[in-house]
């Protein structure tokens, strides 16, 4: 699959289920699992990052894989395996670095995407290396997670936001929510804007309700927390219902818009981990 169909078939998969009033990178928590359920490769046990993660969870989902363990054709018969026949793969992409010589003979590197294929372990045989499942994170990982940040969080009122001006997130009391789990996802999402103050990573935050940009970061912000909550077993409601149709309007016009806020929102997620966790290279 040429790159440009890729982009086009997963943004039109996005916007199906968009359409539908859900959001892919919600449905690892249909079947109740807390731990386990960022996609990592089977064999090498490296994360998936960036659009790979809704792509993989939204596979995972539609075809009942109980597991989010993945690997590819090559990697199944190097282990003596096989994939069972009749079985589809799943398309991803990665991205890779090439040198492109400019007219002033300069070598420039530039990103260049492409696609291949996985599949998930429940769909081969005869492999038995595969890596565990990462054990449940322990109790109060959230808090210390958030604390490790240095964010400074103001509770009070009925509104979450973060305001970058000011440098601060706002939150309504713990007590204003449903329960613990989806304060702490409203204060992920949250905090993965935080995270793009232009101290930290540098996103663009001035854009004002309504314009495709705010769409955007808010794209990346509910994507990030969606990374988080699975990374931390945080099950919380994410707050995805109120931008559906500013995110229906970007993708509709952009096909790479989605695939943007993915890597931005890894980029982020990782950057809010390294405040605590010393992370290794990930898929």
């Amino acid at each position: 699959m040429n790159i440009a169909a890729v982009y086009r078939t997963v943004t039109q998969s996005i916007i199906a289920e968009l359409e539908k009033g859900c959001a892919p990178w919600t449905q690892p928590w249909k079947a109740g699992k807390r731990v386990g359920i960022m996609p990592m490769n089977a064999i090498t046990g490296h994360l998936y990052r960036g659009i790979n993660v809704p792509i993989l969870w939204h596979a995972a989902d539609i075809n009942g894989f109980p597991t989010n363990a993945w690997l590819t054709f090559k990697q199944a018969l190097d282990k003596g395996g096989h994939v069972k026949k009749g079985e589809k793969a799943t398309q991803i992409v990665f991205t890779k670095r090439i040198s492109v010589k400019e007219e002033d003979d300069e070598n420039k590197q530039i990103s260049m995407l492409k696609s291949f294929a996985v599949f998930n372990v429940f769909q081969v045989e005869g492999v038995d290396a595969l890596q565990a499942t990462p054990e449940s994170p322990p109790e109060g990982a959230v808090k210390a997670f958030i604390e490790a940040t240095g964010a400074d969080i103001r509770h009070g009122g009925d509104r979450a936001c973060f305001v970058p001006s000011k440098d601060f997130i706002a939150l309504p009391n713990p007590s204003s929510f449903a329960g613990e789990e989806h304060y702490f996802a409203t204060l992920l999402h949250e905090t993965v804007h935080w995270s793009g103050h232009e101290k930290r990573l540098n996103r663009d935050l001035k854009n004002r309700f309504g314009t495709q940009a705010y769409a955007a970061e808010e794209l990346v912000a509910e994507l990030g927390a969606a990374f988080l909550c699975a990374h931390l077993g945080v099950q919380g409601q994410l707050r995805h219902a109120g931008y559906i149709d500013s995110w229906l309007l970007l993708l509709k016009d952009d096909d790479r818009a989605i695939f943007t806020a993915a890597s931005k929102a890894s980029v982020a997620a990782d950057y809010l981990r390294s405040f605590s966790e010393k992370l290794e290279e990930e898929a």
